[in-house]
């Protein structure tokens, strides 16, 4: 009979321990980075970029280390003046400030962190490298 409460107690702990790993396993995301298209966009007056940034009305300047994000990720401005990390295939990352969103609804794909050329500076990609303007990222915040 004991033997039995034994081996009882000891499915009884398999089970459980198995119930948490499935639940982790479930949950887990590395880090918490999500995957994303990094694409290039020029923030400053007059540039391509368009108008203002949506978080505070203003343009931004190359040298600065800024990003618009598609719009499920800027979450109406929950993202405005936050820093996220930006994370390359090869090793390289850098933060940058949230500044503006990239508007699905006007044909930014949802995926898309749209950077100043500062921060593709900062991630060690020069304008002759063919990277430059559209790569694979993570981010995180």
């Amino acid at each position: 009979m004991n033997n039995y409460l034994i081996l009882f107690h000891f499915v009884l702990l398999l089970a459980y321990s198995n119930t948490l790993l499935t639940v982790k396993a479930l949950n887990y995301k590395p880090n918490d980075r999500i995957k994303a298209k990094l694409t290039i966009n020029d923030f400053e007056k007059g540039g391509s970029g368009g108008g203002p940034s949506e978080c505070s009305g203003k343009y931004y300047h190359d040298s600065i280390p800024v990003v618009a994000l598609s719009t499920r990720w800027y979450s109406k401005g929950r993202r405005c003046f936050k820093n996220i990390n930006i994370y390359t295939n090869n090793g390289k990352s850098t933060q940058a400030m949230v500044v503006d969103e990239c508007d699905t609804s006007r044909g930014c794909k949802n995926n898309i962190v749209d950077a100043s050329e500062a921060v593709w500076k900062n991630l060690g990609i020069s304008k002759k490298d063919p990277q430059w303007g559209l790569m694979d990222i993570f981010w995180s915040d």
